[in-house]
């Protein structure tokens, strides 16, 4: 089986930092995709724990799990643009 990256808005370059789609001009999530999906030329790599907003806070979906390196769904940059 291979693998292959999610073709959501994510991974599109019309997802604006305000996570407004730049083509639908509405808000988006990584629950999202369209016919217009033009995947990013590099995709983040620095998702995970030790990066989260959440990490170490009461709002950490898996307080008993978490650590530096391992990601999760609820991952929240810690630096919003």
């Amino acid at each position: 089986m291979a693998i292959r990256l999610s073709h959501n808005c994510d991974h599109c370059s019309n997802m604006e930092a305000s996570h407004l789609c730049a083509v639908h001009h509405v808000k988006v999530n990584q629950d999202y995709t369209c016919d217009s999906f033009d995947m990013k030329l590099a995709l983040k790599d620095d998702t995970s724990c030790a990066t989260c907003l959440r990490f170490s806070t009461p709002s950490c979906p898996n307080p008993t799990k978490a650590a530096p390196d391992m990601l999760c769904s609820h991952w929240g940059p810690k630096n919003i643009a």
